[in-house]
Protein backbone atom coordinates (compact mmCIF):
# COMPACT_ATOMS: atom_id res chain seq x y z
CA UNK A 1 0.00 0.00 0.00
CA UNK A 2 1.50 3.29 -1.10
CA UNK A 3 0.32 6.48 0.58
CA UNK A 4 0.29 9.44 -1.80
CA UNK A 5 -0.55 13.11 -1.29
CA UNK A 6 0.00 14.34 -4.82
CA UNK A 7 -1.67 17.67 -5.49
CA UNK A 8 -2.17 18.39 -1.78
CA UNK A 9 -0.56 21.22 0.16
CA UNK A 10 0.32 21.04 3.84
CA UNK A 11 1.26 23.38 6.67
CA UNK A 12 3.44 21.79 9.35
CA UNK A 13 4.15 23.91 12.43
CA UNK A 14 7.25 23.24 14.51
CA UNK A 15 8.78 21.76 11.37
CA UNK A 16 12.48 22.43 11.89
CA UNK A 17 13.16 19.58 14.31
CA UNK A 18 11.88 16.27 15.63
CA UNK A 19 8.38 15.11 14.78
CA UNK A 20 7.60 18.18 12.68
CA UNK A 21 10.65 17.64 10.50
CA UNK A 22 9.86 13.93 10.15
CA UNK A 23 6.30 14.72 9.05
CA UNK A 24 7.48 17.36 6.58
CA UNK A 25 9.82 14.77 5.04
CA UNK A 26 7.11 12.13 4.83
CA UNK A 27 4.61 14.50 3.22
CA UNK A 28 7.19 15.72 0.70
CA UNK A 29 8.15 12.13 -0.14
CA UNK A 30 4.45 11.43 -0.74
CA UNK A 31 4.16 14.21 -3.32
CA UNK A 32 2.66 17.05 -1.29
CA UNK A 33 3.63 20.71 -1.31
CA UNK A 34 4.95 21.36 2.20
CA UNK A 35 5.08 24.66 4.09
CA UNK A 36 7.54 24.31 6.98
CA UNK A 37 6.96 26.73 9.86
CA UNK A 38 9.29 27.47 12.76
CA UNK A 39 10.74 30.43 14.61
CA UNK A 40 14.47 30.18 13.84
CA UNK A 41 15.32 30.94 10.20
CA UNK A 42 18.79 29.35 10.20
CA UNK A 43 17.55 26.05 11.63
CA UNK A 44 14.54 26.13 9.33
CA UNK A 45 16.68 26.60 6.24
CA UNK A 46 18.88 23.66 7.20
CA UNK A 47 15.79 21.51 7.74
CA UNK A 48 14.42 22.55 4.36
CA UNK A 49 17.43 21.05 2.60
CA UNK A 50 16.82 17.64 4.13
CA UNK A 51 13.11 17.78 3.27
CA UNK A 52 13.73 18.94 -0.30
CA UNK A 53 16.02 15.94 -0.79
CA UNK A 54 13.06 13.61 -0.14
CA UNK A 55 10.49 15.51 -2.23
CA UNK A 56 8.74 13.66 -5.04
CA UNK A 57 7.04 16.21 -7.24
CA UNK A 58 5.92 18.71 -4.65
CA UNK A 59 7.40 22.02 -3.56
CA UNK A 60 9.00 22.78 -0.20
CA UNK A 61 8.88 26.29 1.28
CA UNK A 62 9.83 27.71 4.67
CA UNK A 63 8.10 30.44 6.67
CA UNK A 64 9.44 32.00 9.84
CA UNK A 65 6.49 32.10 12.22
CA UNK A 66 5.94 32.34 15.95
CA UNK A 67 2.63 30.51 16.29
CA UNK A 68 2.09 32.00 19.74
CA UNK A 69 1.41 35.32 18.00
CA UNK A 70 -1.90 35.83 16.21
CA UNK A 71 -0.44 38.36 13.73
CA UNK A 72 2.32 35.94 12.73
CA UNK A 73 -0.23 33.21 12.09
CA UNK A 74 -2.36 35.40 9.81
CA UNK A 75 0.64 36.71 7.84
CA UNK A 76 2.05 33.24 7.42
CA UNK A 77 -1.24 31.73 6.33
CA UNK A 78 -1.61 34.45 3.71
CA UNK A 79 1.96 33.82 2.48
CA UNK A 80 1.43 30.04 2.27
CA UNK A 81 -1.85 30.53 0.42
CA UNK A 82 -0.14 32.84 -2.06
CA UNK A 83 2.72 30.38 -2.57
CA UNK A 84 0.71 27.17 -2.93
CA UNK A 85 -2.73 28.52 -3.83
CA UNK A 86 -4.49 26.56 -1.09
CA UNK A 87 -4.02 24.68 2.16
CA UNK A 88 -5.38 21.13 2.24
CA UNK A 89 -3.61 19.81 5.32
CA UNK A 90 -2.87 21.46 8.66
CA UNK A 91 -0.56 19.85 11.20
CA UNK A 92 -0.66 21.66 14.55
CA UNK A 93 2.60 20.37 15.96
CA UNK A 94 4.39 23.32 17.61
CA UNK A 95 5.02 23.15 21.33
CA UNK A 96 7.18 21.39 23.88
CA UNK A 97 6.25 19.57 27.04
CA UNK A 98 6.14 21.81 30.09
CA UNK A 99 5.32 20.22 33.42
CA UNK A 100 5.58 21.38 37.02
CA UNK A 101 3.62 21.46 40.29
CA UNK A 102 0.38 23.38 39.79
CA UNK A 103 1.11 25.78 42.65
CA UNK A 104 4.22 26.98 40.78
CA UNK A 105 2.42 27.82 37.53
CA UNK A 106 1.97 31.56 37.20
CA UNK A 107 -0.66 33.25 35.08
CA UNK A 108 2.10 34.15 32.65
CA UNK A 109 3.12 30.51 32.22
CA UNK A 110 -0.50 29.46 31.75
CA UNK A 111 -1.02 32.13 29.08
CA UNK A 112 2.20 31.21 27.26
CA UNK A 113 1.33 27.52 27.16
CA UNK A 114 -2.25 28.03 26.03
CA UNK A 115 -1.23 30.54 23.33
CA UNK A 116 1.35 28.12 21.93
CA UNK A 117 -0.52 24.83 22.15
CA UNK A 118 -4.21 25.69 22.05
CA UNK A 119 -4.84 29.10 20.55
CA UNK A 120 -2.35 28.54 17.73
CA UNK A 121 -4.37 25.49 16.66
CA UNK A 122 -7.62 27.41 16.99
CA UNK A 123 -6.36 30.34 14.91
CA UNK A 124 -4.87 28.21 12.15
CA UNK A 125 -8.00 26.03 11.94
CA UNK A 126 -10.19 29.12 11.64
CA UNK A 127 -8.09 30.32 8.69
CA UNK A 128 -7.88 27.06 6.74
CA UNK A 129 -11.50 26.05 7.37
CA UNK A 130 -13.32 28.14 4.71
CA UNK A 131 -11.11 26.87 1.88
CA UNK A 132 -11.34 23.27 2.99
CA UNK A 133 -15.09 23.58 3.32
CA UNK A 134 -15.40 25.10 -0.15
CA UNK A 135 -13.26 22.35 -1.74
CA UNK A 136 -15.01 19.61 0.27
CA UNK A 137 -11.66 18.19 1.35
CA UNK A 138 -9.36 18.85 4.28
CA UNK A 139 -7.24 17.20 6.93
CA UNK A 140 -6.26 18.59 10.32
CA UNK A 141 -4.11 16.81 12.90
CA UNK A 142 -3.55 18.15 16.39
CA UNK A 143 -0.34 16.70 17.81
CA UNK A 144 -1.01 16.17 21.52
CA UNK A 145 0.47 13.99 24.24
CA UNK A 146 -0.68 11.20 26.51
CA UNK A 147 -1.52 13.69 29.25
CA UNK A 148 -4.50 14.81 27.18
CA UNK A 149 -6.23 11.55 28.15
CA UNK A 150 -4.40 10.60 31.31
CA UNK A 151 -3.13 13.73 33.09
CA UNK A 152 -0.73 13.06 35.93
CA UNK A 153 0.31 14.98 39.01
CA UNK A 154 2.79 17.72 38.16
CA UNK A 155 1.73 17.40 34.51
CA UNK A 156 0.37 20.90 34.01
CA UNK A 157 0.30 23.16 32.12
CA UNK A 158 0.91 20.84 29.16
CA UNK A 159 -1.65 18.21 30.15
CA UNK A 160 -4.34 20.88 30.42
CA UNK A 161 -3.57 22.62 27.12
CA UNK A 162 -3.32 19.27 25.33
CA UNK A 163 -6.62 18.07 26.81
CA UNK A 164 -8.24 21.25 25.53
CA UNK A 165 -6.62 20.60 22.15
CA UNK A 166 -8.16 17.14 22.08
CA UNK A 167 -11.61 18.55 22.88
CA UNK A 168 -11.19 21.14 20.14
CA UNK A 169 -10.21 18.37 17.72
CA UNK A 170 -13.40 16.48 18.55
CA UNK A 171 -15.55 19.58 18.03
CA UNK A 172 -13.96 20.25 14.64
CA UNK A 173 -14.35 16.61 13.60
CA UNK A 174 -18.10 16.79 14.10
CA UNK A 175 -18.40 20.09 12.26
CA UNK A 176 -16.09 19.10 9.42
CA UNK A 177 -17.33 15.60 8.61
CA UNK A 178 -20.29 16.72 6.43
CA UNK A 179 -17.85 18.82 4.38
CA UNK A 180 -15.11 16.25 3.84
CA UNK A 181 -12.84 17.77 6.50
CA UNK A 182 -11.37 15.07 8.72
CA UNK A 183 -9.80 16.05 12.04
CA UNK A 184 -7.80 13.75 14.30
CA UNK A 185 -5.39 13.86 17.20
CA UNK A 186 -2.10 12.01 17.63
CA UNK A 187 -0.94 11.56 21.21
CA UNK A 188 2.81 11.42 21.64
CA UNK A 189 4.37 8.96 24.07
CA UNK A 190 8.11 8.33 24.27
CA UNK A 191 9.23 9.03 20.71
CA UNK A 192 12.73 9.99 19.70
CA UNK A 193 12.85 13.76 19.26
CA UNK A 194 15.00 16.83 19.65
CA UNK A 195 13.65 17.20 23.19
CA UNK A 196 15.32 13.91 24.14
CA UNK A 197 18.58 15.00 22.51
CA UNK A 198 18.54 18.10 24.71
CA UNK A 199 17.63 16.05 27.76
CA UNK A 200 20.56 13.72 27.09
CA UNK A 201 22.84 16.74 26.90
CA UNK A 202 21.60 17.84 30.33
CA UNK A 203 21.36 14.50 32.11
CA UNK A 204 23.29 11.89 30.15
CA UNK A 205 26.88 12.53 31.16
CA UNK A 206 29.15 9.57 30.29
CA UNK A 207 26.23 7.69 28.71
CA UNK A 208 25.83 7.27 24.96
CA UNK A 209 22.63 8.53 23.40
CA UNK A 210 21.74 4.98 22.33
CA UNK A 211 22.06 3.75 25.92
CA UNK A 212 20.13 6.78 27.14
CA UNK A 213 17.27 5.97 24.74
CA UNK A 214 17.34 2.30 25.72
CA UNK A 215 16.96 3.21 29.38
CA UNK A 216 14.04 5.54 28.59
CA UNK A 217 12.30 2.81 26.63
CA UNK A 218 12.81 0.01 29.14
CA UNK A 219 9.35 0.45 30.68
CA UNK A 220 7.48 0.84 27.41
CA UNK A 221 5.50 -2.36 26.74
CA UNK A 222 6.87 -2.62 23.21
CA UNK A 223 10.37 -2.49 24.67
CA UNK A 224 11.74 0.71 23.13
CA UNK A 225 10.96 4.34 22.45
CA UNK A 226 9.30 5.18 19.15
CA UNK A 227 10.84 6.55 15.99
CA UNK A 228 9.87 9.92 14.54
CA UNK A 229 9.48 8.20 11.17
CA UNK A 230 6.81 5.87 12.60
CA UNK A 231 4.87 8.85 13.88
CA UNK A 232 5.22 10.61 10.52
CA UNK A 233 3.98 7.55 8.62
CA UNK A 234 0.77 7.51 10.68
CA UNK A 235 0.27 11.23 10.12
CA UNK A 236 0.71 10.80 6.37
CA UNK A 237 -1.82 7.96 6.31
CA UNK A 238 -4.38 10.00 8.24
CA UNK A 239 -3.97 12.85 5.75
CA UNK A 240 -4.50 10.61 2.73
CA UNK A 241 -7.64 9.40 0.97
CA UNK A 242 -6.93 5.94 2.40
CA UNK A 243 -8.07 7.22 5.81
CA UNK A 244 -11.28 8.68 4.45
CA UNK A 245 -13.45 7.12 7.18
CA UNK A 246 -11.31 8.19 10.14
CA UNK A 247 -12.18 11.38 11.99
CA UNK A 248 -12.50 12.45 15.62
CA UNK A 249 -9.94 9.87 16.72
CA UNK A 250 -7.29 10.48 19.38
CA UNK A 251 -4.63 7.92 18.50
CA UNK A 252 -2.03 6.89 21.09
CA UNK A 253 1.45 6.74 19.56
CA UNK A 254 3.07 5.27 22.64
CA UNK A 255 4.04 1.63 22.23
CA UNK A 256 1.24 0.60 24.59
CA UNK A 257 2.32 2.81 27.48
CA UNK A 258 -0.88 4.73 28.10
CA UNK A 259 -3.35 3.37 30.67
CA UNK A 260 -6.17 4.91 28.61
CA UNK A 261 -7.20 3.67 25.17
Amino acid sequence: MEVRLDGRSAIVTGASKGLGLAMAKEFAASGADVAMLARRPEVLEEAKQSVAATAQGGRVATFVCDVAKADDIKKTFDAVSKTFGKVDILINNAGQSRAMPAEQITDEIWHEDLELKLFAAIRFARLVWPGMKQRKWGRIINVLNLGAKAPRANGAPTAVSRAAGMAFMKVLAGEGAPHGILVNGMLVGLIDSDQHVRRHAREGANVSYDDFRAKMGANVPIGRIGKAEEFAAMACFLCSDLAGFTTGAAINMDGGASPVV
